[in-house]
């Protein structure tokens, strides 16, 4: 009898929880020991039941599989984490890393790689789905500038500031006559250019460049 892979799966999409339940479960390795609809579900389940795997979609109700992730993995260390998500967005598969996750998965896998993938996760190793894999060792190869404050356009600049008093981006916009949607395209570039997560880390940076709360 093999040694058992205890596995919480969580994701909001039931007919696709139960597809990956019942492809996984049908292995004599594998067990099933609770489904979460919700992030919150989740944490919760992993604190419960310990188990040795948990494969977290990222965009679920609630907090959402990275921020699950990042309270699993501080809560539950000895806990393997594994992102099965749609999402090939950069920011989320380092977002997720960041997090704590050990793996970072597509849902186009096929059910036989995904029933490999996670008994290699589950034994320690960690795996990014390939494509993503070669993006993100593309983006370290070529080194940020020392100073990517300098990047950011006058308007830019404008706008970090108002950020960093803690205005929303409603807020901003009626502050310099632009539209909501065009704020959020001007803060997109500066999280960019700056290679930060976070409104709350852009303003740490522009508390270190003298910027914060300079016009109040």
């Amino acid at each position: 009898m093999p040694n058992m892979i205890r596995i919480l799966l969580a994701d909001d999409h039931p007919l696709f929880r139960e597809g990956v339940a019942h492809s996984l479960g049908a292995e004599q390795d594998f067990e099933i020991i609770a489904q979460a609809e919700s992030g919150e579900e989740a944490v919760k389940f992993a604190n419960e039941l310990h188990p040795d795997i948990v494969l977290l979609d990222v965009s679920m109700t609630g907090i959402g599989g990275i921020e699950a992730a990042g309270k699993i993995a501080f809560n539950t260390p000895g806990v393997r984490i594994m992102m099965l998500t749609v999402s090939e967005n950069r920011e989320n598969l380092m977002a997720a890393l960041k997090a704590g996750a050990h793996g970072y998965v597509l849902k186009g896998v096929s059910a036989s790689e995904l029933r490999t993938i996670t008994r290699r996760v589950a034994s320690g190793e960690a795996y990014v789905t390939p494509a993503l894999a070669a993006d993100m060792l593309t983006e370290f190869s070529h080194p940020h500038p020392v100073d990517s404050f300098s990047e950011l356009t006058t308007r830019e600049v404008e706008i970090l500031e108002l950020l960093s008093q803690g205005l929303t981006n409603r807020e901003i916009g009626e502050r310099m006559f632009l539209a909501e949607k065009t704020v959020k395209h001007y803060m997109t570039s500066i999280l960019q250019k700056l290679h930060v997560r976070s409104r709350t880390e852009a303003a740490v940076v522009a508390l270190q460049h003298g910027v914060s709360g300079r016009s109040q």
